[in-house]
């Protein structure tokens, strides 16, 4: 399922349009970002949790240049958790 199927899927479910469905996703993926941004972490009970994690400044192998090592910057890594629940209803 593209994003286009999802969101006339979203329409008619809602018996609302597309526009309206389209706003929502953007809504609620923007609503989503500015909280990783934050460190806030959003639970949809019955779905999952997003959260952002942040990975440590590390060093790795230059896998361009063997016996090198690179500096990988720390960074927020974002992350969404299923529900068990979630998990259940895929699995049934």
């Amino acid at each position: 399922m593209n994003k286009n199927e999802f969101l006339r899927t979203i329409a008619d479910k809602t018996d609302s349009t597309i526009k309206d469905a389209t706003a929502f996703y953007e809504a609620f993926v923007e609503t989503v970002n500015e909280a990783m941004k934050a460190n806030d972490k959003i639970t949809l009970v019955g779905f999952g949790t997003f959260v952002a994690k942040l990975k440590k400044e590390s060093v790795r192998p230059n896998p361009q240049k063997p016996g090198e090592t690179i500096r990988v910057a720390a960074c927020k890594n974002p992350q969404l958790k299923f529900g068990q629940s979630f998990k259940d209803a895929v699995n049934k």
